[in-house]
């Protein structure tokens, strides 16, 4: 795969409503400290609405995205991007037959929030886990903080 391909780190998705977060590229490859940062893109679609929003992925975002995964495969509300530089997503399991509300609040910049239930299919969670580490290998971190506000190139 190479890092041109855009790589789906969150597909949800029950044939009415669903909610993808695609991975497309670095945001700026090769300047330090931004080149681990990716440039992704939330999709949420349902039969009543289509929304479509740019953001910008930084590096502990993915390690934030494990931890959110964690808690939903054990049944736990989470929220993932919730420290308002982004919108946040915001899942709640409903307890019915693998149903979670899914809600995507773009308060700092549109204002708008949607929200969709999503049926979970069976092995959703492991497929997550996958791939979290697809992304992960097409982008690896490679730049390291040696002190605040200086970064190099990992070795």
């Amino acid at each position: 795969m190479t890092e041109s391909s855009a790589v789906d780190l969150i597909c949800l998705a029950d044939g009415e409503n669903s909610l993808l977060v695609r991975v497309l590229s670095r945001h700026m490859p090769g300047v330090l400290p931004w080149h681990d940062f990716l440039d992704a893109e939330i999709v949420v679609s349902s039969g009543f609405a289509h929304g479509h929003l740019e953001i910008c992925l930084a590096p502990d975002d993915l390690d934030i995205w494990s931890q959110v995964l964690g808690a939903l495969a054990t049944g736990q509300d989470a929220a993932w991007m919730d420290d308002g530089r982004a919108p946040e997503i915001r899942f709640e399991p409903s307890g019915r037959n693998g149903v979670v509300m899914v809600t995507v609040e773009d308060l700092a910049s549109s204002g708008t929030s949607v929200r969709v239930p999503v049926r979970l299919p069976d092995g959703w969670a492991d497929d997550h886990y996958e791939r979290l580490q697809r992304v992960r290998d097409v982008w690896p971190q490679e730049v390291a903080e040696t002190s605040p506000g200086a970064y190099e190139w990992r070795r």
